[in-house]
């Protein structure tokens, strides 16, 4: 997880312009403003350190994805044993291949709803069928979707079972 491009360039004092071309290598930033973007890229991680420590030690079954990839970020002891997978084994992996119809279908209609225009957006229920993958089991029942923002500014969704798979 690194931080935009707008938020790393208000933390350096720069243009947004410059970030780009830091990035494309069409130049390169002074050696102090190198290290500046560093500590500012450290820091957002260490900030979510915390937040991916209350889901991962969370007695819920719930999961931490990045809202437009679908990168797990973190899950819950009882989200491994729910979808039958190790402790870490599915972090930084896109979840999105293993999403059932239902799953496909409500990420479909978030638009519709207003889901990418609300800055905190209102929770969405999904329910879903099992679907069994060799790297993961989605249960049958019911999520709840909500949305949270990474130290950075990146938008993650955290997914808490509900009703009976909870």
């Amino acid at each position: 997880m690194g931080l935009k491009q707008e938020a790393l360039a208000t933390a350096l004092d720069v243009s947004q312009t410059s970030i780009s071309r830091w990035e494309s290598g069409a130049h390169v930033p002074e050696t102090q403003i190198q290290h500046d973007a560093l500590a500012c890229l450290a820091s957002a991680r260490t900030n979510d350190a915390a937040l991916k420590r209350l889901v991962e030690s969370a007695s819920l079954c719930v999961h931490l994805v990045d809202e437009a990839s679908h990168v797990c970020l973190a899950y819950s002891k009882r989200r491994a044993k729910d979808w039958n997978s190790t402790d870490r084994g599915l972090l930084g992996m896109s979840l999105w291949r293993f999403a059932t119809e239902e799953i496909r279908l409500a990420e479909s209609q978030l638009e519709d709803h207003g889901w990418w225009n609300d800055v905190v957006p209102m929770p969405k229920t999904v329910m879903t069928s099992e679907a069994v993958f060799p790297e993961i089991k989605i249960s049958e029942g019911g999520m709840l979707w909500e949305r949270i923002y990474l130290a950075d500014g990146t938008p993650a969704r955290l997914v808490t079972a509900i009703g009976a798979n909870a």
